[in-house]
């Protein structure tokens, strides 16, 4: 692909002029095409731009290829665990590459636009000299398949909506590579990454489907349908008996003895293709196909499928009525068939059926489970993937999610896979699923300072886990961190410290290195006001990136770049003595300041945080108690939460540092 896209490249840049926009960040430094500057905008001749792009990108293969002890650790590892040795980006394409590269200010992409406005895979590809300036040799990207349009949120609606799992958006198609497919788009970039020793995970929901997924058409089955007169009122039950919490199987009697559950249940319908059979197939042979097959559905059966809710009894969110959940039994939960009033309900959702971990059938729909095992393998041979984010795994049958897992990895020793798990006491139990790493909650955990929350993530969490967690201090579905109290102070010191930490793995999401406040979304530690952080003057003010048209804040003038590169190198060079093994806790008991010193004879690495933000602090480091050694050879690499390059200097077996309100120091001792 990559040769092809050479081909129309070269093709096309003496035909083209210097009008494509392009945010300064995205402009390699050795970049020497044709540029202009008009109203403090970047302009490139977009064929050129993409030629200098991939050769830049060939370079670094040729460079990669040629260096000793530079092989693609995941294509060549006998297993997942190579993930724990990588430093990831995390990347909503649709968002991350979104910018207005023509001279006007309409924010929605238009049909008038000469180039697309939205982010795409090949746009992707211009972003990877900035990823790889930075140090990631990862990339996580949020879901690439195809997304449903209908009860959208939104604008766009979410990436979490998906229509079809085995193909990734059309909207992602970028009209610079027309001529290809946005498969081979897609491909491409798989391929780019690759070339430059970049792996490549995915997003993948199998627990879930938007609610007009393509399935229907031959599997209506599979899905729960209710009558399409109570779609307005259907909502999740409440059950006051009971508390805010996770249903048990002591909870049923009461659950199934709500009255509000009994209205539920009876909203509930069977699918058209049991309950009219030969219409269903008549009307299948007539409308396969055809654009509206499922407004047409609703139309002539009267049914349409059911919203998914929390599995939270008496939880406050809103039914999530962009999504469905896949009928996973052909049965009701063993454990609640007791309490059903009405021995011939259709099938429905209710919390012990959304919490099939929990309740389990006793008919499994191996069909469907079939086909959800094969989406990963679908990716690995389609585009040769590396790994994926297996979304709400904890939440499915053990038997399912360890098929998945076991099918992913049999078609690919190396694949690795996150689990979304939060709880962080629950890392043997991912290990032991198959899990190579795990979403953990350390977003949530290292704004609360002065709570004492993050001295116990350095102290007592990170260093007793048996699967390493993703180290972040914002994920996408967060607040930002530059907007956590002291902004800017602690967007630096946690996104730099990320890296230096235990049995984790550093974790950046697109954005947070020019410091976007705006949140993505509002689904972690947030709350409905968390999407009015941009001034009401901003064109994106309120937007949400899963949800609506919107671009980053590129072309900032202040940015992480520079640090994340500095604490990424450190990190990739520091590698096997970045352990708990190796790692000393200097002052655990203060609560404000934190140091970590990685010691293995005869070098080490020093951590040192200043958790206090208002005031500066003082303290002795004593090297020697930690190193056994009377004089230690040091050079500073950050200060002051920026890069430096500082002199190799001496000091004795006391070291003396003075810490401003904020800042992250490390340094390399020998």
């Amino acid at each position: 692909m990559i040769k092809e896209l050479f081909t129309r490249f070269n093709k096309l840049a003496p035909k083209s002029t210097v009008d494509y926009c392009i945010p300064i960040e995205w402009l390699p430094d050795d970049y020497s095409g044709i540029t202009c500057t008009k109203e403090g905008r970047t302009y490139v001749n977009p064929y050129e731009f993409g030629l200098a792009v991939l050769r830049k990108l060939t370079n670094v293969m040729s460079c990669n290829e040629n260096a000793m002890g530079s092989p693609d650790s995941a294509r060549l590892s006998k297993d997942g665990s190579w993930i724990s040795n990588s430093r990831i980006y995390c990347a909503f394409v649709r968002s991350t590459t979104s910018f207005l590269h023509e001279p006007h200010k309409v924010p929605e992409q238009g049909s008038e636009n000469k180039y697309t406005r939205s982010g795409t895979f090949l746009k992707m590809i211009f972003l990877l000299p900035h990823i790889l300036e930075m140090g990631f040799d990862c990339i996580y990207l949020l879901p690439i398949t195809v997304s449903s349009n209908r009860y959208k949120k939104g604008e766009l609606g979410s990436p979490y909506a998906v229509k079809d799992f085995f193909r990734p958006d059309p909207f992602y198609h970028d009209t610079l590579a027309n001529g290809f497919s946005v498969e081979e788009q897609f491909k491409a970039l798989v391929e780019v990454c690759h070339m430059v020793d970049i792996s490549v995970l995915l997003d993948f929901m199998p627990r879930t489907a938007s609610r007009d997924s393509e399935l229907i058409v031959d599997h209506p089955e599979w899905f729960y349908w209710i009558d399409a007169s109570a779609e307005e009122v259907y909502c999740q039950p409440r059950i006051p008996s009971l508390d805010f919490r996770v249903p048990t199987v002591n909870d049923l009697e009461s659950l199934y003895g709500s009255e509000d559950v009994q209205r539920h249940l009876r909203l509930f319908r069977e699918a058209p293709s049991v309950s009219a059979p030969d219409r269903w197939k008549n009307f299948v042979e007539a409308n396969r196909g055809i654009p509206g097959f499922f407004e047409e559905l609703v139309r002539t059966f009267g049914v349409v499928t059911a919203p998914a809710f929390s599995d939270w009894i008496n939880d406050n969110q809103p039914v999530w009525d962009d999504i469905t959940l896949l009928r996973l039994y052909l049965d009701n939960p063993r454990d609640s068939k007791p309490f059903l009033r009405d021995q011939n309900q259709p099938p429905y959702i209710l919390h012990d059926i959304i919490k099939a971990s929990n309740f389990p059938g006793e008919s499994p729909n191996h069909e469907l489970w079939n086909l959800l095992g094969d989406i990963m393998p679908h990716y690995i041979r389609e585009y040769g993937i590396d790994g994926a984010r297996l979304d709400m795994g904890h939440a499915l049958p053990d038997d399912l999610e360890r098929m998945i897992i076991d099918e992913a990895k049999a078609e690919s020793l190396s694949f690795s896979i996150i689990a979304e798990e939060l709880q962080m006491d629950k890392d043997e139990e991912s290990l032991t699923a198959g899990y190579d790493c795990m979403l953990g909650n350390t977003w949530w955990m290292e704004p609360r300072l002065k709570a004492g929350t993050f001295k116990k993530l350095i102290v007592e969490v990170l260093p007793n886990l048996v699967l390493p967690v993703l180290a972040c201090c914002e994920t996408p579905d967060t607040p930002r961190a530059v907007t956590r109290p002291h902004g800017k102070a602690f967007s630096r010191m946690m996104t730099a410290l990320n890296f230096f930490l235990p049995n984790s793995i550093p974790f950046v999401n697109s954005g947070q290195e020019i410091f976007e406040p705006q949140p993505m979304n509002l689904g972690l530690d947030n709350t409905s006001q968390g999407r009015f952080v941009l001034p009401p003057d901003d064109p994106f003010y309120g937007k949400l990136a899963f949800f609506d048209h919107y671009t980053l804040h590129w072309n900032s003038p202040d940015n992480l770049c520079s640090l994340i590169s500095t604490a990424a190198d450190l990190s990739k060079e520091s590698g096997k003595l970045i352990s708990a093994d190796n790692m000393r806790i200097l002052w655990k008991h203060d609560p404000h300041i934190t140091g970590l010193l990685y010691w293995v004879f005869p070098k080490g690495l020093l951590a040192l945080l200043n958790t206090c933000l208002e005031t500066s602090v003082r303290r002795k480091v004593d090297l020697g108690y930690h190193t056994w050694k009377e004089r230690h050879g040091i050079i500073w690499y950050i200060k002051k939460s920026q890069p430096v390059a500082e002199e190799l200097i001496y000091v004795d077996s006391q070291l003396e540092v003075s810490l401003e309100p904020g800042e992250i120091a490390v340094a390399i001792i020998e």
